[in-house]
């Protein structure tokens, strides 16, 4: 995983002064004391002054507005949000990392440079080109750090465009970690999509000063319209649990709904090989792959080394569309397709494939669509025979159920609840029936039982940014029965892998 780092242009911290060449307010608005700060030769403030700064800075802390608060976090890049008391006590864990040598930029000008009297709330974006780029990109933009109103900011998505924030101005570069792939005209083509991709965004001053305002890893912000108390966002850097050791025997399953193998396959940037070598899983599941029959021999003659064993169940009632696959390196016992329900298997959407020690299936479920048109027969007709089908493979060995299950079963699995009940997905109906069905016969959301309190999502639109701001469903599970739960050593999202509208999620079992 890429390191979260903050943007400087000098590893020196300076003194921001305005125009009139006057020293800006501190950290609540007012004048900093007049007595200089003592620097010693080595660089190191005098203790006894760094502790009456210390005592300034909490007082100063104390005294913001929420507004300040949250502005000033989002600025060094820290997370905003909670009340008041969780505000001030992100900010003075922030301000005495920095006083231990753990940051280089100076608190008290970071945070000046964001004063509510030097910033403007009103926000436009200018393309220096004079061209309107946004009709095919995202163009839903919130930038962290500032004071947000109603209204919105438009971006492009041309690289070296600016968004001028009255006289400051937001800079946007993006690196891609995994090849290129060049963006023309300005229009962000949906086809081109890319694997590990890092956006940087930094505001520039007018005295030269950097700041960044966007972290590069958006997964580990807290985005939720109706986050609750204990809720954090999900961070694989830090959250996953260390590697077994070698004496003990595991095994290493992934799942990624990939929307369009072949267009995946054809990306510039994208590397199967990279992304196998990466991971090293043993079986890989994958949905909505939108093959058809005769591409099947294509596409096996074109995989992996060392993953021989491939099976592929496509839609033969519309072609080129759902599709769902099992690639492994460990030739299975058994491989069934579908549910053996001929209203259910027209659509390529079930593959089994039975180990030594469990069945797994790699399912795509149906989407309820446009005006839930198809809400009663996922509900009163798919959930229910998946979930007998499942019970009776349990009767022989335990049961993995991966891939894109197609619902958020809680709030915490989705960006705006409030704003989705009447969407596929997440519905009264498919939430219930998915409780009833799965979670209330004995199968484990192995992420959720993981982590409980955690804000991760594996699905974003390609529309309005949701990526890039983290505005995503948790659409993807691994299920697994009650009986092998306590075996499972990691389940975890690989939220920095791009190619796709969903993202990969993986699951370390111990045999």
């Amino acid at each position: 995983m890429r390191s979260n780092r903050l943007v400087s242009n000098s590893s020196v911290p300076v003194t921001i002064k305005d125009k009139k060449n006057k020293k800006r307010k501190g950290l609540m608005g007012t004048n900093p004391d007049p007595e200089e700060v003592i620097v010693k030769e080595s660089g190191v403030r005098s203790s006894s002054v760094e502790t009456e700064r210390v005592k300034d800075d909490s007082a100063r802390i104390e005294a913001m507005t929420v507004q300040e608060l949250r502005a000033s976090l989002r600025s060094v890049g820290v997370p905003a949000k909670g009340r008041k008391c969780d505000l001030v006590h992100a900010l003075k864990c922030f301000t005495n990392k920095k006083l231990n040598g753990d940051c280089s930029l100076d608190v008290e000008e970071l945070v000046s440079s964001f004063s509510m009297e030097n910033i403007s709330v009103k926000c436009e974006v200018q393309n220096f080109s004079n061209e309107d780029h946004d009709e095919d990109v995202n163009n839903d933009l919130e930038v962290p750090g500032v004071p947000q109103r109603k209204g919105r900011i438009k971006r492009t998505a041309a690289e070296g465009n600016t968004v001028r924030v009255n006289t400051k101005t937001v800079a946007k570069k993006q690196k891609l970690s995994i090849g290129s792939d060049k963006v023309s005209g300005g229009k962000l083509s949906q086809t081109k999509r890319q694997v590990s991709s890092e956006i940087v965004t930094e505001v520039v001053h007018a005295n030269e000063g950097v700041i960044p305002v966007i972290q590069t890893e958006p997964w580990t912000v807290l985005a939720h319209k109706k986050p609750q108390k204990g809720w954090i966002p999900y961070n694989p850097r830090t959250m996953r649990p260390p590697p077994l050791n070698g004496d003990t025997k595991t095994i290493k399953l992934m799942s990624w709904n990939v929307n369009g193998l072949r267009a995946l396959l054809k990306l510039e940037g994208f590397s199967a090989l990279q992304l196998s070598q990466r991971e090293d899983f043993d079986v890989l599941c994958l949905q909505e792959t939108k093959l058809q029959e005769k591409d099947v021999e294509n596409i096996k003659q074109s995989l992996i080394d060392g993953y021989e064993n491939s099976f592929w169940s496509c839609s033969v009632s519309k072609l080129g569309y759902s599709g769902t696959a099992i690639i492994s390196r460990i030739k299975p016992l058994t491989v069934r397709y579908g549910l053996g329900i001929p209203d259910h298997d027209s659509e390529g959407r079930l593959v089994m494939a039975e180990f030594d020690s469990f069945y797994l299936l790699s399912g795509y479920v149906p989407n309820s669509g446009d005006g839930l048109r198809r809400l009663s027969y996922r509900i009163t007709e798919w959930d229910l025979s998946l979930s007998n089908y499942l019970k009776e493979l349990e009767k022989s060995k335990p049961v993995i159920l991966t891939g894109d299950l197609n619902c958020a079963h809680e709030e915490i699995d989705i960006f705006n609840p409030a704003g989705n009940r009447r969407s596929a997905g997440f519905t009264d109906e498919e939430r219930q029936s998915f409780g009833t069905n799965f979670l209330s016969r004995g199968f484990v959301d192995t992420f959720r039982r993981q982590h409980p309190g955690v804000v991760g999502y594996t699905y974003w639109g390609y529309r309005q940014g949701a990526r890039k701001t983290n505005k995503g469903w948790r659409l993807d599970y691994f299920l697994v029965s009650e009986s092998i739960a306590d075996k499972v050593h990691d389940s975890y999202i690989l939220s920095d892998v791009d190619g796709s509208d969903h993202c990969p999620i993986g699951l370390v079992l111990k045999l």
